[in-house]
């Protein structure tokens, strides 16, 4: 039974929210549908998988959707795998399907759809022990005896199964070590905030959702600013966000030059645990097993912030976080003094309360300055004004169910001059078979008799409703169709 809370005299967003809830092991043996709900739980659409949601499904303007899904399989296991990501067509058709599970990467978590229509795709990049021991890494820590790095490869898809890899950043480039200095990387960590110590953090362990494992970042968002072509990406395993430069050739992402920020692939901005470039303490540390950053859009309140969700902001608490990185004057570098952190101290928004989620989850700013929140482990999203009244809300019945996270689309999302939030569509096609039939009755009739969302295609006559005589112009369509 759907659990709603509605706060009527507050302005909930005129929107579309899209979710995958889903459960099971890591090899999503389960399945599961992608949902497009409206403000008043109407579903106005589903797509149906064979394989679980690794995280969750970005829809397109043509009304398709990209879709990040656990393979049967996966070269590597671990909380958020993934494997797959698909391009699905409104129709449930499926336009592009690309697996990313061989002996060197494995996809997991998320996915970025990029303006250019490829995909940015975050993948662990397995290493050895003795590739680690020969970087500087003094020990590791899990049966394996591996240390998965993090990849982010940037795919353009080519129908119906392959991929061009057309960028790739590894952090593998970009590390530093004080442990050994006959080894690459070696130097003072505190003097190189740009790069990632080899030797912070534990590298995987034995147990968890798939089993032994090797992970080292457990990176799980990542999203593109496309006003800086730059990228951020959350380390749930290193408490740190990190931000890296797109605008670099391939070449020059693998190293210390290039690109708008002259700095190549090196980190160009990082927070939430100084101590992970020995500028800090456990005092110091600002964010515990975060995920889900991302920018607030061009034009929405607080256009050029992150905002985040801090999973353990407190006991059993967490937290929505919105910061404003210190950007310099010509949005290419970030402001570091030479012995502090970088900024910001103080935040710029935050919301926190009765919710708790250890895993997944995140937020996503709306444009009326609203926040959408997806609480992963409750399988719940709730929207809150900017004093924190939460003005709409969501939860998915059913037991060992989580949403990863969802985002709400604006009813002209779809763009063009059709304001009803639709793809193109053809009058009377309402299951979009491409034809028109008595299945398609079947809709117009519970439309309406309020069964079921009205929709444009219903409206045969085209007078902006959707009545007894529709069903009886689409009865005439139909019996002549069948002559």
């Amino acid at each position: 039974m759907l659990v709603l809370k509605t706060d009527l005299n507050a302005q909930v967003f005129d929107g579309y929210t899209l979710f995958s809830p889903t459960g099971g092991g890591p090899s999503g043996a389960t399945g599961g549908t992608s949902y497009l709900y409206d403000n008043d739980y109407n579903i106005i659409h589903t797509w149906i998988h064979s394989r679980g949601a690794a995280s969750m499904p970005y829809l397109l303007p043509d009304s398709s959707i990209i879709y990040p899904f656990r393979v049967e399989s996966p070269t590597m296991s671990a909380g958020g795998v993934g494997g797959g990501v698909a391009h699905i067509a409104w129709d449930g058709t499926i336009l592009w399907e690309y697996i990313i599970s061989n002996q060197t990467y494995q996809h997991h978590h998320d996915v970025q759809p990029l303006p250019n229509g490829n995909i940015l795709v975050i993948a662990w990049e397995k290493k050895t022990a003795t590739e680690a021991y020969s970087m500087g890494r003094a020990s590791l820590d899990n049966p394996l005896n591996e240390m998965w790095s993090t990849a982010i490869l940037e795919l353009e898809m080519t129908p119906p199964n392959g991929a061009n890899i057309v960028w790739e950043w590894h952090l593998w480039d970009h590390l530093v070590q004080d442990s050994d200095q006959s080894l690459p990387g070696y130097g003072t960590v505190s003097t190189h905030p740009e790069l990632m110590d080899i030797n912070y953090g534990e590298v995987g362990g034995g147990g968890g959702p798939g089993g032994s494992n090797a992970d080292w970042m457990h990176i799980n968002a990542i999203d593109y600013n496309p006003s800086l072509d730059q990228i951020v990406i959350s380390s749930r395993h290193q408490n740190e966000i990190y931000i890296i430069d797109h605008s670099t050739t391939a070449a020059e992402a693998a190293g210390h030059t290039g690109g708008n920020s002259g700095k190549g692939g090196d980190f160009l901005y990082r927070w939430g645990n100084p101590s992970a470039y020995d500028r800090g303490s456990n005092s110091s540390q600002r964010l515990d097993s975060q995920h889900g950053v991302n920018w607030i859009k061009e034009g929405y309140p607080g256009e050029g912030n992150l905002i985040l969700f801090n999973n353990n902001y407190g006991n059993l608490t967490s937290a929505v976080f919105e910061i404003s990185p210190p950007l310099n004057s010509d949005s290419t570098n970030y402001i570091i003094n030479e012995t502090e952190p970088f900024g910001p101290n103080d935040l710029e928004w935050m919301h926190t309360g009765d919710f708790h989620s250890n895993v997944q989850s995140g937020a996503f700013r709306l444009s009326n300055g609203n926040t959408l929140i997806s609480v992963a482990d409750d399988a719940t999203i709730f929207e809150v004004d900017s004093l924190g009244n939460t003005v709409w809300d969501y939860e998915y019945p059913g037991a060992n169910i989580m949403i990863a996270r969802s985002q709400k689309y604006s009813i002209d999302f779809f763009g063009g001059s059709d304001s009803t939030g639709f793809p193109d569509y053809i009058i009377g096609d309402v299951n979009f078979d491409s034809s028109n039939d008595v299945f398609d009755l079947i809709y117009v009739v519970d439309m309406h008799y309020g069964f079921y969302l009205k929709t444009p295609p219903a409206d045969i006559n085209e007078d902006s409703e959707v009545n007894f005589q529709d069903v009886m112009a689409l009865i005439y369509q139909v019996m002549n169709y069948l002559r």
